[in-house]
């Protein structure tokens, strides 16, 4: 198969590096060559974290240059807008609506661009553009974003729930195993 290529981008702290894994273990489980790697990043809260997942029959580099992700899962709608020349022709983005102020915001030097989705969209870009963090809090804590954006994602691959969860239940302590299903599930229900 050719090689996929899916961008997680965010902000530390919000679970990339999780979701990523995530990915990484049920792509091993159905036996692609898969290469992760967290490229470029601040593990502290608030600096932008970016991390790639490349998976194939061979995959000889982590790395994901521009015009090549297929995917691209954004944790927040700046990221998402951010990267947007990385994705290829007919790829997609999956970004949760949420708006976390940059630094440069936070100080007052910039302001928060405005209608991202609508520009987003504007560039003839496929977006799909969730409140991820009110699923996640509707499962049962705000912290699973990153696992509502792996529900939204999974439908556009050809795993099943089986193998999914399976791949939660090994990448999640097992006192949040039954949240992480839940944000899953609701991630998956959009429409």
């Amino acid at each position: 198969m050719q090689t996929k290529n899916v961008m997680i981008v965010g902000v530390g702290g919000q679970g990339s590096l999780l979701a990523s894994k995530l990915l990484g273990k049920l792509l091993l489980t159905k036996g692609y060559d898969i290469k992760v790697s967290e490229v470029h990043g601040m593990s502290q809260r608030g600096g932008s974290v970016v991390t790639y997942v490349r998976f194939g029959d061979k995959v000889y580099s982590p790395i994901i240059d521009k015009g090549e992700a297929d995917f691209i899962v954004s944790f927040e709608m700046l990221e998402a807008a951010r990267y947007t020349e990385f994705l290829k022709p007919g790829g997609k983005i999956i970004a949760n609506t949420q708006q976390i102020n940059p630094m440069p915001v936070i100080t007052g030097a910039q302001e928060y661009p405005e209608a991202l989705s609508e520009k987003i969209k504007a560039a003839g870009i496929d977006l799909v553009a969730v409140d991820a963090l009110s699923l996640a809090e509707e499962a049962g804590s705000a912290k699973a974003v990153n696992i509502v954006l792996m529900g939204i994602l999974s439908k556009y691959f050809d795993f099943t729930e089986d193998e999914w969860n399976k791949a939660i239940e090994s990448s999640v302590p097992p006192k949040f195993l039954e949240l992480n299903k839940k944000a899953f599930a609701l991630g998956k229900a959009i429409e």
